[in-house]
């Protein structure tokens, strides 16, 4: 039995986790109790690039059934720790002390029902670590004219300025949903409306950037979701964040084992998980493409978190299970980490499963979760499918199963990268049949006018009447096209710009602040200039003027326009506004502010 248990057989453990207190019985009896139930474990057995920092995690019964667990290190001896139990009483992770070996193999024994193992033990080897993900942030866009927005009552944003080149009154309810990354003032989350006029804008610090900003469901309610960080070397490093609809942050989601969250992709599972991305420059054997046998290697990362806990529930390592040869990558030049992999997107599919995305091996997989294995492969090298006309897309992104388990695929295919496969960039419809003969016909696609080429990012979703929302990446647009293909919305950042990926979502927006107001005197009359970072409810403003802060009445009401509303009043020294909502109740009321 390993040793840290011996004083806590038959004994409640308590461990405080982010303010829960959580309870814990352990025991031989509950090891004999759970011997009939398959338990996953991640590091899965056999893998060869778990970090130095992992927990051990195990899924499939409560940790009141885990009965003793001995974790030996071949280098580092026995490992002791604390088992904490994961927020669906599902699984848990033993938690060591102290971290492992770099190089060293380590053994787990249990008596339970380990998925892969047939007496309970499974052994797993860490990986080399080489360093952190290098920091190269992007150049900032070079400047043209009108290419950010500037607010007179709010001058500490500077948000990146959108044209709409195309307009229908037929698209899609909702707002826009977009994450600059070039500046070139201030990079951010933003949302716009359909005139591509901006409603909320956030700032990250200076050279850190924000990606995959959309509106998801957690715990049965609307939240924004984002990921934020530094970039380097073609990934980021950095941390995904929940905010409510007040833009109040709820959770912030690290990634788990010791790394850090990577930009390419943050979704929230019906399970109240989070699925991420993460990156782990690593030292691997890169002989087989030429390299060399300490070349330093990204390990892409999927896993899942356990939001309330921080708990890893699972993890994919690519090293583990996709042979280096798969890669279309050529081994860079020294000093640059191999970029081979490149995981740019993660989906839970119907049935539980995973689904992901590789630029680099221009390959998307679906992965068992229980072992990690590779189900099928689509594209590449090694496609499992045989493809009709048309449907092979090419250093794709945002690879999505659609419906009701009819084998339905979406993927932004860029057609574009390492090489250039297709002539333009596409949103692509791909049905995948299963069986004997496995193959994939393109069912459409969708095109820009004129045709775009992007190298990376892109995004394609659909929406409801049919239409269809396409974020074109490092081309710039973003694009609306209704059920018969037509475009109906297009517009672009005025500078040359990127969004990652781009959504359209209804959304409404409660923020916890008041309207803010700048006013300023001159002759006989008063100018009064006010927004309200983030509402969607205002239509109308209501000025209250006086010549002193005890004696405003109603001086004059008048349309929302855009983020900023411009007022002119006769003159007067001081000012308020308040918020009304359609049908003329007072939403909030700003600070009283001198002209």
């Amino acid at each position: 039995m390993h040793s840290y248990l011996r004083p806590l057989r038959r004994a409640v453990v308590l461990t405080i986790l982010l303010g829960a207190l959580v309870v814990l019985t352990l025991g031989r009896a509950g090891g004999s109790r759970a011997a009939g139930t398959p338990v996953s474990v991640y590091p899965i057995n056999g893998s060869q690039v778990a970090p130095a920092h992992t927990q051990i995690t195990f899924r499939g019964i409560p940790t009141s059934s885990f009965g003793p667990i001995s974790i030996i290190g071949s280098k580092s001896g026995t490992h002791f720790g604390k088992v904490i139990s994961d927020s669906d009483n599902q699984g848990g992770s033993f938690v060591p002390n102290s971290a492992f070996t770099p190089g060293e193999t380590v053994t787990v024994k249990t008596n339970m029902n380990i998925v892969g193992s047939s007496n309970g033990s499974f052994h797993f080897t860490i990986a080399t670590p080489a360093g952190k993900i290098p920091f190269r942030p992007f150049a900032y866009s070079n400047r043209v004219a009108g290419d950010v927005y500037h607010f007179h009552s709010y001058p500490q944003i500077n948000p990146i300025a959108v044209s709409v080149d195309r307009q229908s009154s037929r698209t899609a309810r909702g707002y826009i949903f977009l994450t600059p990354w070039y500046g070139p003032v201030q990079n951010g989350v933003m949302i716009l409306d359909s005139q591509g006029k901006l409603v909320w804008f956030k700032s990250v610090p200076k050279y850190n950037m924000a990606s995959d900003f959309r509106q998801q469901t957690y715990a049965g309610k609307s939240v924004l979701t984002w990921w934020q960080g530094y970039f380097g070397a073609g990934v980021g490093s950095g941390e995904d964040v929940i905010y409510d609809t007040s833009y109040q942050l709820l959770h912030t989601v690290q990634a788990g084992n010791g790394l850090t969250a990577d930009l390419h992709d943050f979704e929230i599972t019906p399970q109240n998980t989070a699925l991420i991305v993460a990156e782990e420059p690593v030292v691997w054997d890169a002989s087989s493409v030429h390299g060399s046998k300490n070349a330093v290697i990204y390990n892409s990362v999927v896993q899942e978190i356990d939001i309330p806990t921080g708990l890893v529930l699972f993890q994919w390592d690519s090293l583990d299970h996709v042979p280096l040869k798969a890669s279309y990558t050529h081994f860079p030049r020294p000093g640059h980490p191999f970029d081979w992999f490149h995981l740019n997107s993660v989906e839970q599919d119907h049935d539980g499963n995973i689904v992901i995305s590789s630029r680099s091996t221009s390959s998307i997989y679906k992965i068992d979760k229980s072992t990690g294995k590779i189900l099928w492969t689509l594209g590449g090298k090694q496609s499992n499918f045989k493809f009709g006309s048309g449907a092979e897309p090419a250093f794709q992104h945002d690879a999505v199963i659609r419906h009701n388990n009819d084998g339905l695929l979406t993927v932004f295919d860029n057609g574009n990268g390492l090489y250039k496969a297709h002539k333009q960039s596409r949103a692509l419809w791909v049905r995948l049949s299963f069986g004997k003969q496995m193959s994939a016909t393109e069912l459409g696609e969708l095109d820009h006018s004129p045709s775009l080429s992007s190298t990376f990012g892109g995004s394609v979703q659909e929406l409801p009447g049919g239409d269809a929302f396409v974020g074109w990446g490092s081309s710039r647009y973003v694009s609306e096209y209704n059920s018969r293909r037509q475009m109906i919305f297009d517009a672009r950042f005025k500078d040359t710009n990127v969004s990652y990926r781009a959504y359209r979502f209804p959304f409404n927006g409660y923020p916890q602040t008041v309207p803010r107001v700048a006013a300023s005197s001159s002759g006989r009359s008063t100018t009064i200039w006010v927004s309200w970072n983030g509402d969607t409810r205002a239509h109308k403003w209501r000025v209250l003027a006086g010549s002193s802060s005890s004696s405003l009445r109603t001086a004059r009401t008048v349309e929302r326009s855009g983020f900023e509303t411009h007022i002119v009043i006769s003159r007067n020294s001081y000012v308020q506004i308040q918020a009304l909502s359609s049908s003329g109740k007072v939403l909030s009321t700003s600070a009283v502010t001198k002209a």
